[in-house]
């Protein structure tokens, strides 16, 4: 017995049919569970307070002239970027990272090391949201008065 293409064809437009089918039918079961709308509003309700918070994880920006403080809100900043990266939150993981970036003192290599071990679609991400990060950071540090003065320069 000898398989044609017409019945190989013919096979798989059933087997796709089935599967469709399947699809279906479960999905109006899905839809049919009373719980499920709940369900959907609690977690489209934690994934928008999730996205909120993580934009204001960043704290208060720490005093200019304390090398100590602008250390620690640089960790921060890193781990937080890496955290939501990792959890799939892109755009804040982004702006975490923006933000280390724009405090570090040494940006060329910072750049360098994330190009290296991060995914260039978000490497190109992280560089098209930086002019904003940067300029929404010194906003900050203008509004907070933590700008340095000429006299804190040496």
């Amino acid at each position: 017995m000898e398989i044609t293409r017409t019945t190989l064809g013919i096979a798989a437009g059933i087997a796709g049919t089935i599967f469709l089918g399947y699809c279906v039918y479960f999905d109006q079961q899905r839809r049919k569970d009373p719980l499920f709308k709940k369900k959907l509003r609690e977690r489209r309700q934690r994934a928008q307070q999730n996205s909120s918070r993580s934009r204001t994880l960043g704290g208060p920006l720490p005093d200019l002239s304390d090398h100590e403080a602008m250390q620690r809100f640089f960790l921060q900043q890193i781990q937080l970027g890496e955290e939501l990266l990792a959890a799939g939150d892109l755009e804040a993981g982004v702006e975490h990272l923006g933000q280390a970036v724009t405090v570090c003192g040494q940006t060329q290599q910072l750049l360098s090391v994330l190009q290296q071990t991060m995914p260039a679609p978000i490497f190109h991400l992280l560089l098209k949201k930086l002019p904003e990060v940067s300029e929404r950071l010194r906003a900050n540090i203008k509004a907070s008065g933590n700008e340095l003065q000429e006299e804190d320069v040496e």
